[in-house]
């Protein structure tokens, strides 16, 4: 954290970042600016979106029992997807440029709103039926055809769209770390805390979940319940981090993994905080390589995280071999 604070386009010392920090004084009160202003809420959102996916891809693949299950793969990110392109792409492209210019395309709460609209219809659409569903291989498939289907939409609008429309939704399927204001970053925090903490009071469900159905069933554990309860948090976590930073892939995959092969258990009670650790410093790594340090250049971070987390998927099936043996 301290070295994502102290690199980028302006090198600031580490020791200098720690006093800012802190509240002491500094020689350049330029710095002090940077670190406070700028860098410090994009940091700390790294840190929610790292903890927020991380999380929110080890109750998928518990729930799912499938190694490549992530937080998209219900399709709420594709929902909220579907959201930003009813703002940028449908609507009127005068109102559409002027609106969204104003208010500034990242940081836009234009467009945190149509997203969590979009995540939270498609969320009702596969609670309604889960309800009528019982197996968890179904709903995997239905989850990635609801996906396919706001997908293709988003494709006929961007058929119909002027360069300049299209130009706006690209940028925003990038993602970024940095137009999360401090209003938005107060709201993402409480989003992503409550969620964090309500999947560790589902520890012993997913853990439940581990030895299969039948026997979770037996042991007293209502199915549908627990699944509509690990379907929602997570759908919030990732219909959350979607609306303020766009959609950002690869890192609620790999991190479960990461962790997994770290501590050798399966064991919930620890996943859990240990995928809000690694997938916090997972996404402050990738946010440190995307500012590019020493340029003014920034990448997006949703390419470095793709970067970043195919290869770890790939050494930790290598390493592991059997990765289903895991679930």
């Amino acid at each position: 954290m301290l070295l994502d604070l102290g690199l980028g386009s302006v090198r600031i010392p580490i020791a200098d970042v720690a006093k800012i920090l802190v509240g002491g004084a500094v020689n350049n009160e330029a710095w002090q600016a940077i670190v406070l202003k700028i860098r410090l809420p994009r940091t700390i959102t790294a840190v929610l979106v790292g903890a927020a996916l991380s999380v929110g891809g080890l109750q998928m693949q518990t729930l799912f029992r499938n190694p490549l299950a992530g937080p998209s793969v219900l399709g709420i990110t594709a929902g909220a997807s579907l959201g930003v392109a009813a703002v940028m792409l449908a609507a009127g492209s005068a109102i559409t440029a002027f609106t969204i210019r104003s208010l500034g395309i990242g940081g836009s709460w234009l467009i945190v709103i149509a997203a969590s609209i979009g995540a939270a219809l498609v969320l009702l659409a596969i609670l309604a039926i889960s309800y009528r569903i019982r197996d968890n291989v179904v709903m995997l498939i239905v989850g990635i055809m609801v996906a396919n289907i706001t997908i293709a939409i988003v494709s006929i609008w961007q058929f119909f769209s002027n360069p300049e429309q299209m130009q706006e939704y690209i940028l925003w399927t990038f993602g970024s770390l940095g137009g999360v204001t401090t209003s938005q970053l107060q709201v993402l925090g409480l989003i992503v805390s409550l969620g964090v903490l309500m999947t560790f009071a589902l520890s012993k469900t997913l853990n439940a979940l581990l030895l299969g159905e039948d026997y979770a069933q037996s042991m007293g554990l209502n199915i549908r319940k627990s699944r509509f309860a690990i379907i929602g948090v997570t759908s919030i976590l990732a219909g959350a981090i979607t609306g303020f930073c766009g959609p950002i892939g690869f890192v609620g995959i790999a991190v479960p993994h990461l962790t997994r092969s770290f501590l050798n258990t399966s064991d919930h009670r620890i996943l859990i905080p240990s995928c809000v650790l690694v997938g916090a410093i997972l996404m402050l790594v990738c946010d440190i390589i995307s500012q590019v340090p020493g340029s003014n250049t920034v990448l997006p971070v949703n390419a470095i995280t793709a970067m970043i987390g195919s290869p770890i998927v790939i050494w930790i099936i290598v390493k592991r071999r059997n990765l289903k043996a895991s679930f």
